[in-house]
């Protein structure tokens, strides 16, 4: 199929979809750019989409392995998010970080494509990546510069203070609920001026736990999620290392009849 208009997504899992979870789609996941494309794809259909992000990826893997082949489609709209998982590790340089990524935002601009680009989520509430806040803050003032400088536009992802809320992110705590992907799907849409169709779940209540249930459900959490992620690094390997992008050529995807 020959599509006039192309969205490419590139990034790691935040990109891919992980924390919304469908055996339906590629790699088992939907995720917020899927729903981008969905609703572009509903107001005009000559939008085709194609999503090269893969969980785990580094900044330097996402440069080298996806932004050549996101010129190559030739693409109107490219989505980036990139060095999370680099904010992560326990020494990072973060100007370095950031100018190699601002090479990577000028490449994809000189494409002629619009770009959209990502600050990073304030994880100061959060049990132990609420340690890396200054780091992302940095990364954050970094990044609005290279969008100022290369004419990118911009979501503030750090600013979107209702993803505070435990309800918009799945158990491992990492990666958004589909309540997260959906809130940020209709960010993404409001950012590049785009109606959308997409009905926000209600959530459920918000649960009354005592101290003592508290530190239970985190010491639980820290068993179940914390310590095989810690493992993984230590072991130097990723979640992604043998899974391929969802969507490596565009194509048209539509949103679930019952949803």
């Amino acid at each position: 199929m020959t599509f006039t208009s192309r969205y490419v997504a590139l990034g790691d899992s935040f990109t891919e979809g992980v924390g919304d979870w469908d055996d339906s789609r590629p790699n088992g996941v939907r995720g917020w750019a899927d729903r981008v494309a969905e609703q572009l794809a509903l107001a005009d259909g000559s939008w085709g989409y194609a999503n090269l992000a893969i969980r785990g990826r580094k900044l330097h893997q996402v440069l080298a392995e996806q932004v050549a082949a996101a010129v190559e489609l030739d693409p109107t709209l490219v989505t980036i998010y990139a060095g999370g998982n680099d904010i992560l590790r326990p020494k990072v340089d973060i100007d370095a970080l950031v100018g190699a990524y601002d090479a990577g935002i000028a490449a994809l601009r000189a494409s002629g494509a619009a770009v959209l680009v990502f600050t990073g989520f304030d994880s100061g509430r959060a049990p132990v990546f609420g340690a890396t806040r200054g780091r992302t803050a940095l990364y954050n003032e970094l990044v609005r510069e290279a969008a100022d400088r290369h004419g990118a536009e911009l979501v503030d992802y750090w600013r979107m203070k209702e993803l505070q809320d435990e309800r918009y992110w799945d158990l491992d705590r990492l990666h958004m609920s589909p309540a997260g992907h959906m809130l940020t799907a209709k960010k993404v849409l409001e950012v590049l001026r785009r109606t959308d169709a997409i009905d926000l779940p209600e959530l459920n209540a918000l649960p009354s736990r005592t101290r003592v249930e508290q530190l239970r459900r985190d010491a639980q959490w820290a068993r179940e999620y914390l310590g095989p992620w810690v493992g993984r690094r230590l072991r130097g390997v990723s979640s992604g290392d043998n899974l391929r992008p969802k969507y490596p050529v565009p194509v048209r995807i539509e949103a679930p009849a019952h949803l």
